[in-house]
């Protein structure tokens, strides 16, 4: 039995669950009997039923004997739904083929050794890698109670955001403002800084059929944001937080009745102490963010390592002007050696653009 080939369609059914599950991961699983897929299934949103058991109810030969094909090790604790495990059991399945191990502290280990406790033969390191990069997210979040932060930001091959008149759109084609979109989808929330609302007034939300809009989340130390800003003016359709530390009463309560959520985060160097806001947010239960702040929020934000991985679209423009924004402003470093380090490169070429991917060294 080709253990990769089915474990790989596992990860592909896997990944229609993106966007839909979180903080929940994404799990593909494959039932296999005689050399044929019996049945098949994924979690295909948060609080519905898991991988494990649509695969089971998906099949309608007895399974008894059945090989297994799942992603992460299976649950084997109560939470929104029942443990996988129980139904693994009761199936009669007799092998079960684990891509990665769930660093859940409730699951790690446990759920594997449940399955062997019960006859079962348990095999593992099967696109491990794979499956771990599937769910990067959920295995940030589960071990650090924050969310995973992603630093997007388009430039120019010169390394501008914008002209020295502040025109930025659009530097990036169609299709690498597609992919943007399914970003904004795939995370949880989008986070921006004031600044960037009141210069662009942007929406922040997801365009494409079929996904679902991030919650929004503005850092607004001093409550400058305007009511009449479009995204204030949709807080009522779109989760929307504020991150602040101003005491204004009746600015909040404003905010408050156009839906917004307002939380009170202490300053550091007189602006949102961003460490803090992230603690927060994990207590939301936001999995993971898609930071598409302005340049002096970016450098905040690598500066305080709350930074995970970094996204640059680069178009194939030159804009030039000494004033012109970079990615990142801020203060910058003093020392070469003091840069902030970034590996596991990836790219991805997006019609005339390239998207860069790393991972930042740390993060917290």
């Amino acid at each position: 039995m080709n253990h990769e080939k089915y474990m790989q369609i596992a990860i592909d059914l896997a990944k229609k669950g993106c966007g839909w599950v979180n903080p929940n991961p994404m799990v593909g699983a494959v039932i296999v009997k005689d050399n044929e897929i019996i049945g098949s299934g994924y979690h295909q949103k948060y609080g519905e039923l898991h991988a494990e058991r649509n695969a089971i109810a998906d099949c309608k030969v007895p399974i008894t004997g059945a090989t297994l094909f799942v992603t992460l090790e299976p649950c084997c604790h109560y939470g929104k739904t029942p443990p996988c495990t129980e139904a693994i059991i009761e199936s009669g399945i007799s092998k079960v083929v684990i891509g990665s191990k769930d660093p859940n502290v409730l699951v790690s280990g446990k759920g594997m050794a449940i399955l062997k406790d019960h006859g079962i033969e348990v095999v593992t390191g099967v696109l491990t890698e794979e499956c771990s990069e599937l769910n990067q997210v959920f295995f940030h979040y589960i071990k650090k109670k924050t969310p995973f932060v992603v630093l997007k930001y388009a430039m120019t091959l010169d390394g501008k955001i914008a002209t020295f008149t502040g025109k930025s759109k659009w530097i990036t084609g169609e299709t690498a403002r597609e992919f943007v979109h399914q970003s904004r989808h795939r995370y949880a929330a989008i986070m921006v800084g004031v600044n960037t609302v009141i210069a662009d007034d942007p929406l922040l939300t997801s365009r494409l059929p079929n996904t679902k809009n991030p919650t929004r989340i503005i850092c607004d130390t001093h409550l400058r944001v305007p009511l009449s800003s479009k995204i204030i003016q949709t807080a009522r359709e779109i989760p929307t937080i504020i991150a602040t530390s101003c005491k204004d009463k009746e600015k909040i309560e404003q905010l408050t009745q156009f839906g917004c959520t307002l939380l009170q985060v202490p300053k550091e160097n007189g602006c949102t102490d961003l460490k803090q806001l992230m603690r927060r947010l994990g207590e939301e239960h936001i999995d993971s963010i898609l930071l598409e702040g302005g340049s002096t929020l970016n450098f905040s934000a690598l500066e305080n390592g709350i930074v995970n991985k970094v996204q640059a679209y680069i178009a194939p423009k030159i804009f030039g002007g000494e004033t012109a924004k970079t990615p990142v402003g801020g203060i910058g470093i003093n020392e070469v050696s003091q840069a902030f380090s970034l590996k596991n490169r990836k790219i991805t070429i997006l019609g005339d653009d390239i998207l860069l991917e790393y991972d930042v060294e740390e993060g917290i």
